[in-house]
This record gives C-alpha cells, structure tokens and sequence, in this order.
C-alpha cells in the first residue's frame, strides 16, 4: 500500500515509516499538518496515519477537511490523548481508527493490514448473510428463514461485527472497541451478556446454530 505518515515526533515518525517500508510499504512522511493535508488532496494514498497534536493544523481538523471533501481514504488517527471524549472526537471526525500511545508496532501494522482489507466505500455490501441469515444495513432489517428479528441497536452492532468477519474469530477486546468503543476491557461480562441475548434471537429459535464460541479466542459466525 501506498500510506502517509503524518507525524511531527523525532523519533515516532521514521520508526513508523521504516517499519511499514520493511513491511513493503510505500511510505511518505511529512511532520506538518497542513503540509500533511496538502499532500494527501494532491496524492492517492492507500491510508493515511495521522497523529493528533501536529503544528500548523490539528490532526481532526486533517480527517474532518478530508471527509467534507468526499475522501473515502482509510484514516487512522494515532495519538496520546486517550481519553473516551478523545476516540469519540476522532472517530465523529471521520477517522476509521483510533490507535493511543504507547503502541505495539506489531498491533499498528495489524490495524493497517485490517484497514487494507476493507473495500472501498462503493464495493461496501449492504445486506450481510450467513446460511439462511440476512441482514439489511440500510433498512436494518434481519431475517432469518424468512423470519424477521427484533434487535436492540446494540445488538444488531454486535451482528453486523461478526457478519462483517464471517469465518473469523473476534476477541473480546476486538468486539469491545469496535461495537462499544472502548479500549480498554472494563472488566463486567457486557460482550457475554450480549452474545448471549443474540443467540437466543438468531440462534435459539432455528435448528442450526450460526453463533460459536472459539474456546479461548472469542467468537466467530460460521460461515
């Protein structure tokens, strides 16, 4: 992939970029925000990695001018600031992700190789099956065997997850950033509570089981 690096660090910018140019990675890196914001309007960049705290324009401020110009590019804001009032300002801007400082370069080039996989904006489905389930995302409609089920908004987050990653295991942490947003693991049973009232709608009623449990791992949609 072709990505930007847009980071004023010394020291965070080239490891960045060294590391995803040993990954096969075309990389550019600018440490200025607006010059950042200049390159990615004049270039097609794969994915953008923008770091909150730049001069001469503020990271958010980079994703909110992008998006309000129609840029489908992948965003990935990487930042110190980790508060949930933070991820929660990131994300409404546009940003496609949200990685805190302190990281693992192994979990950033993850969050990378994800973002890499996802289809352009334009190829996104807008119904998700498995067997005899479906989900409409624009109706927000889900019927199995022809008959439709009832979820609650959390719910049918917690599906549209597993459907999206159909044959793949998702952590707990995994389900807890992506459907609740947290970072962090708040410690109660929330994600089992709640596969465990998607299972008895999506599941329970019907004779095969869609919903499993990787002993271990987490969960996955059988595909």
């Amino acid at each position: 992939m072709r990505i930007l690096v847009i980071e004023d660090d010394a020291l965070t910018g080239p490891y960045i970029a060294d590391g995803l140019r040993q990954e096969g990675h075309v990389v550019d890196l600018v440490s200025d925000g607006a010059e950042g914001l200049m390159a990615a309007a004049a270039r097609k960049y794969d994915l953008l990695i923008v770091d909150r705290m730049l001069p001469g324009l503020e990271g958010t401020s980079i994703v909110r001018t992008l998006r309000g110009a129609k840029s489908p590019v992948p965003i990935l804001i990487l930042t110190a600031l980790d508060g949930v009032s933070d991820r929660i300002d990131g994300l409404n801007a546009g940003a496609d992700d949200y990685l805190v400082k302190p990281f693992a370069f192994g979990e950033l080039s993850a969050r990378v190789a994800a973002l890499g996989r996802r289809p352009p904006p334009s190829e996104m489905p807008s119904v998700l099956t498995a067997g005899d389930l479906e989900m409409d995302l624009l109706s927000r409609r889900v019927r199995r065997g022809g008959v439709d089920i009832d979820l609650l908004p959390r719910e049918f987050s917690l599906l549209e997850c597993l459907l999206r990653r159909k044959g793949r295991v998702q952590t707990r942490t995994m389900l807890l950033e992506t459907v609740w947003e947290l970072s962090f693991d708040p410690q109660t049973n929330v994600v089992e509570t709640h596969i465990s009232r998607l299972r008895a709608k999506v599941d329970k009623p019907f004779s095969r089981e869609l919903i499993e449990t990787v002993r271990g791992a987490g969960y996955r949609i059988r595909e």
